[in-house]
């Protein structure tokens, strides 16, 4: 068990982390923190956004003040699986023989950020199906272990739907939680110009590295959690179930399906990791309030009336966090 004292200097260096990360990067905090929130929970985190908010930078960014290795995939049609895991090629040897090697593909580094990825099939959106879900990738039979730590960090544009596959709910399900960023504020758009369009130019500093980060990433696996708030996280879960006969008058009427038990993994992860962030070694209620919504907004299907309506999954969850046990304790 690790001592408060850890999880203080932690908490600090988590700072340093996110200060030096907004000297490239303006304003868009929470994006920020639930980024970070997925990397500490050993997560992977889906970025919904219009284009030119700065997801692929936020996350090139990231990767260089945590030091880890990074690899961008733009996701197109014509993207083949094998352009994502790698493959073999035969390669002639110093006597002269033919021999097959293992060419890697961009998915073997420690951050890949899967650039629009609900442009490609759903056949190369598989490919990183086991890659996420297992952290490892198979390659005619051969089993490959990924890089520690290994993050998918996707984006996704949500206007744009020609030429687009939706993610199927097994490949949502994989991420730890689904991110939006929103458009930037006056100010920040003009200090975004000052950034961008100026001769000077920002160097990043190196806060963390990989040893740090795992050591991070197990003070929050070993963080508490007290029964009554563990019971708080599945009643949140449960009330999402239009099935359920305690369900809200909306979630019955505008959803199709629930969150699973996936759902309930992601608050538990994302509210440790805010602890830790925030330099507590224990959950507190404030933490799984904070994180419901990027963790159960992309598990919640709506049906017809649903959408019709208008109603978003943020509705759905803001609704159900305003109903269940508000007696719970702080």
């Amino acid at each position: 068990m690790y001592s408060e004292q850890q999880y203080t200097e932690i908490a600090e260096q988590l700072k340093q982390v996110r200060e030096e990360i907004s000297k490239f990067i303006v304003g868009q905090e929470e994006a920020i923190e639930y980024t970070l929130f997925s990397i500490l929970a050993d997560g992977h985190a889906l970025l919904e956004g219009l284009p030119g908010m700065g997801k692929t930078m936020l996350i090139r960014t990231i990767s260089r003040v945590l030091d880890l290795s990074f690899s961008r995939i733009q996701f197109t049609p014509d993207l083949m699986p094998a352009d994502i895991t790698g493959t073999n090629i035969i390669e002639r040897t110093e006597s002269g023989k033919q021999q097959f090697k293992f060419q890697q593909g961009p998915i073997f580094s420690q951050m890949v950020l899967a650039d629009e990825i609900n442009r490609a099939t759903p056949k190369t959106q598989s490919a990183l199906l086991e890659a996420m879900g297992e952290k490892t990738v198979t390659v005619l039979g051969d089993t490959k272990p990924m890089a520690r730590p290994f993050f998918v960090l996707a984006t996704q544009n949500p206007i744009e739907m020609e030429g687009t596959y939706p993610l199927p709910e097994a490949q949502m399900d994989r991420f730890l939680c689904k991110i939006l960023v929103p458009y930037p504020k006056k100010q920040e758009l003009m200090e975004i110009m000052k950034r961008t369009t100026g001769a000077e130019e920002v160097q990043l500093e190196k806060v963390m590295d990989t040893k740090a980060l795992l050591i991070a990433q197990q003070m929050v696996k070993e963080v508490l959690i007290a029964d009554e708030m563990l019971e708080y996280a599945v009643d949140l879960v449960v009330a999402t179930h239009p099935e359920g006969k305690d369900a809200l008058p909306e979630v019955k009427q505008y959803i199709m399906y629930g969150s699973g038990p996936r759902g309930l993994q992601s608050i538990i992860k994302l509210a440790k990791a805010r602890a830790v962030y925030q330099g507590r070694f224990h959950v507190a209620l404030a933490d799984i309030k904070a994180v419901a919504k990027p963790a159960l907004r992309h598990r919640l299907l709506l049906n017809y009336e649903g959408e019709a309506s208008g109603k978003t999954t943020d509705d759905i969850i803001e609704g159900i966090l305003n109903t269940i046990h508000q007696g719970v304790g702080q």
